[in-house]
């Protein structure tokens, strides 16, 4: 991507010279990248990725950032401004202010309104906080387990979980999780993956409008984000963690259609678009 010139948004607590260190509580371990990408990654229900410990207290630690860590850094904090720019013209459009997330880096645990997280939980979105955390060292992992990098892959992630801050300001993220309270486990996962899939849309519509406003696809970015898209389906992360598939526990959506709601959003940068609730689930 080219970033040249682009402004690092402010909106950011940088946590990782601390971390939040569990005191009591009941705590739910993911063990492996693979398998928090499985159940964790990008999710909409930030509950799941959570270890449940509201005891937990931040205190300082002795860790220094690398230079690599500090890149990407920056990074993030311009593709976030992307994203504060594109979404306050889109908003505006609908009559609408945008109010933009809080970008949360931390290294190794954190706490947040929705409960204490580890770097296994993945990146994530809580509407508690209007927050957006994220554990950089996920970018190393997600290249050394799943063979997913680039610019665009990684700013693909950010975009989603901004995504999931639009439906939260839409009120689709807090109707979604009103349905999922009531209905079975089973049809609470098809909602999940319509939530996903959505936010997968959302990403493509920044992506759109980022690069009509500032130049910022190079060549090979959207098949960066189409790759990553791809190896982040239920389906292949399933197949990579246990040699098989389970359907019914999707809660992401499939590589078909991660990669096929990124591409739609991509290619027409409409808002409108992204409704991925009337469709019947067979045909997402």
């Amino acid at each position: 991507m080219n970033l040249t010139g682009r402004r690092e948004s402010t909106n950011v607590d940088d946590r990782r010279r601390s971390s939040a260190v569990k005191k009591g509580g009941l705590g739910i371990g993911v063990g492996g990248i693979v398998v928090a990408l499985i159940v964790l990654f990008m999710g909409g229900d930030p509950q799941e990725a959570l270890q449940l410990a509201q005891t937990n207290q931040t205190v300082a630690s002795n860790y220094e950032p690398t230079a690599e860590e500090e890149e990407l850094a920056t990074f993030a904090k311009q593709i976030l401004a992307g994203t504060e720019d594109v979404w306050s013209e889109e908003f505006r459009k609908m009559g609408r202010k945008y109010v933009p997330p809080k970008l949360v880096l931390f290294h190794g645990s954190v706490q947040s309104g929705c409960g204490g997280a580890t770097a296994s939980s993945g990146p994530f979105y809580c509407s508690a906080d209007q927050c957006v955390y994220l554990d950089l060292e996920f970018f190393t992992s997600m290249k050394a387990q799943l063979g997913a990098d680039g610019d665009f892959a990684y700013a693909y992630v950010i975009a989603h979980e901004v995504g999931h801050h639009v439906q939260y300001l839409l009120g689709t993220l807090q109707d979604a999780h009103q349905q999922m309270s009531r209905l079975s486990e089973k049809q609470s996962n098809q909602i999940s993956v319509r939530l996903e899939l959505q936010a997968d849309y959302y990403a493509g519509v920044w992506a759109y409008h980022d690069n009509a406003m500032f130049s910022s696809l190079e060549d090979g970015d959207i098949e960066e984000g189409l790759a990553v898209a791809s190896r982040i389906g239920d389906d292949y992360l399933q197949k990579k963690a246990y040699g098989r598939t389970v359907p019914d526990s999707f809660n992401h959506g499939t590589s078909q259609q991660r990669v096929r709601w990124l591409k739609k959003g991509l290619a027409t940068g409409s808002v409108q678009g992204g409704d991925t609730f009337s469709p019947a689930y067979s045909a997402l």
